[in-house]
């Protein structure tokens, strides 16, 4: 059934020549900033997003004069006129947002990179900015005039049997794949183990100094059948915002530049916001695929060339499912590929959310994992993989993605 699936699905598509390709090492991450990640801000997240540009804009050894682009999730409950007027950006000349929630975070990139190998821009700014934890919740169930309206609609058919929240709607895909392929919740568990153990080592991460086993996994209480709560990535409040310019441009800046070898997005057909239950199969991740197998395309690299990876992990059974899809093991192997933990620890074949990723250190719809793949490039993790050369960043889930490949 699934080579049959994957026969229609994954059909050859003429691109344009990988040498037409304009961004591939001409285009650098230079600044990169954040907030405390927390439990209530106690702000609002235009004043947070503020910060964190200010703070990446240090970072890179620039003045807010130079900013003159600025790229940000649809999402995000700030916009461009408040952010301008607050840091007094005097020339903002490129400006635009990126849609589908976590899907966005290397989107933005792709975005603010493409205005830059054009010329459009010089210095683009993308930021994330949330007060999800002491403001809207991810986790509520959102009023009927947010499920009867399109693009939600098919919301609608969903929330009045109970299924309302991201937790219920992953839980579903999660039962097929285990279902399909064995995997077992040890398994799932041993993720979240590895994720905290690099948490411990990161005194910005929420869950700094406070390390779980694998009992303590499974004695966690059930959210949504099969997902625990160690299962589930934090709510956070906070802000990241990091800063890309040209190559030429980056030699001068303060920071080693994080060189950006690709960025892509991904989306596949019979899809739904978090809720792709039609399609033929439900136990694999079609628009990581088409992100992965584009990024493989436009740089000439493949999996076993990446050093460290920070994949998008709202959820623990995201990570093994993004293994399979982005090509470091086989369709049904990610659960057993991190089962004991060290394959994706420091030292194994693919370190994984170095920072404690949204599971352990925070969730700022994946732009934290951004600013910790480029630690990596800098040499500056606090679980640094040593001689880290390419370091893969990858989107949310459920929903239209995308991916970024960085080298030092």
């Amino acid at each position: 059934m699934y080579d049959q699936y994957l026969a229609r699905r994954y059909r050859t598509t003429v691109r344009p020549r990988v040498e037409d390709y304009k961004i591939k090492d001409n285009v650098a991450i230079v600044g990169i900033g954040q907030t405390e990640f927390s439990k209530d801000s106690g702000r609002s997240e235009c004043q947070m997003a503020c910060e964190a540009i200010k703070a990446a804009v240090e970072d890179a050894g620039l003045n807010i004069e130079d900013i003159d682009g600025l790229v940000k999730y649809a999402m995000d409950y700030t916009d461009e006129m408040h952010i301008v007027s607050a840091l007094g950006i005097p020339d903002l000349n490129y400006f635009g947002e990126c849609g589908w929630g976590g899907g966005a975070s290397c989107a933005t990139i792709l975005h603010a990179a493409t205005a830059i190998a054009s010329g459009a821009a010089n210095y683009v700014v993308c930021y994330r900015a949330m007060n999800e934890r002491s403001g809207a919740r991810y986790g509520r169930a959102p009023g009927v005039e947010q499920i009867m309206i399109a693009p939600n609609d098919h919301y609608g058919y969903l929330m009045p049997f109970g299924l309302a929240t991201p937790p219920s709607w992953v839980a579903m895909f999660a039962t097929r794949y285990m279902y399909e392929f064995g995997a077992t919740v040890e398994q799932l568990g041993w993720v979240s183990v590895v994720c905290r153990e690099y948490a411990c080592m990161n005194p910005k991460a929420m869950f700094y100094g406070r390390p779980i086993t694998l009992q303590d996994y499974m004695e966690s209480r059930m959210i949504v059948e099969p997902l625990r709560l160690y299962d589930c990535c934090l709510d956070t409040d906070g802000a990241v915002a990091v800063i890309l310019t040209s190559a030429e441009r980056a030699k001068a800046l303060k920071q080693r530049p994080a060189y950006i070898l690709g960025a892509t997005q991904g989306i596949a057909t019979q899809g739904e916001m978090m809720t792709s239950y039609y399609r033929p199969m439900i136990s694999i991740l079609p628009e990581s695929w088409y992100a992965g197998q584009e990024l493989w395309r436009v740089t000439g690299l493949s999996p076993k060339d990446v050093d460290v990876a920070q994949l998008y992990d709202a959820f623990t059974p995201l990570i093994p499912m993004q293994l399979e899809e982005y090509g470091f093991c086989g369709v049904g192997e990610g659960a057993a590929f991190c089962e004991g933990g060290d394959r994706i620890r420091l030292g194994g074949e693919i370190p994984c959310n170095t920072s404690g990723g949204h599971l352990s250190e925070a969730y700022i719809h994946g732009m934290n994992l951004i600013a910790e793949a480029v630690r990596q490039i800098r040499g500056t993790s606090t679980a640094q993989v040593e001689d880290a050369e390419i370091s893969l960043v990858t989107g949310g889930l459920g929903v239209p993605t995308s991916a970024v490949l960085l080298r030092r």
